[in-house]
């Protein structure tokens, strides 16, 4: 990891190509969600996150280069937002894994746990992300002593 940048609705950081780099995306995100006192969906985030970065990883992510992780914590009562910015290229394809395949399971495992996921362009690369919809998340101006 490079950099890290924290605001109070976003957390970004940068992962170099390196197989350790999930684990530690996957630690960055936990992080983030306990900073935030959002625990609804924390594991299902969580576990995106890591689909994400190691398709980013395997597929997006040319030698030498990395991936950014971008955490958009909501306002209130709109979605967790996650990003996942590579700069290959490459068309990214969620579709039926087989049942005896050891990979190809990722973005369908995305699909049914995020609320709604897709794909935008980047120059070079592209960014792929997914939301996660709550009702119950906590204000970043109350303390945990004013939360309800």
């Amino acid at each position: 990891m490079n950099d890290e940048l924290e605001l109070p609705y976003l957390c970004e950081a940068f992962f170099r190509r390196e197989r350790t780099s999930v684990r530690a995306a996957r630690r960055f995100t936990a992080e983030a969600l306990t900073r935030w006192a959002i625990k609804e969906r924390a594991d299902d985030v969580v576990l995106c996150v890591s689909e994400l970065a190691t398709n980013a990883l395997l597929h997006g992510v040319p030698p030498g280069r990395g991936y950014r992780l971008r955490l958009l914590r909501p306002a209130e009562d709109g979605p967790l937002r996650v990003e996942v910015h590579d700069s290959g290229d490459g068309t990214v394809l969620a579709r039926q894994a087989d049942a005896a395949a050891e990979s190809g399971r990722g973005l369908p495992l995305v699909a049914a746990l995020a609320d709604t996921w897709g794909v935008g362009e980047r120059n070079p690369g592209k960014l792929v992300w997914c939301e996660f919809r709550s009702k119950v998340l906590p204000s970043p101006t109350r303390t945990r002593e004013e939360q309800p």
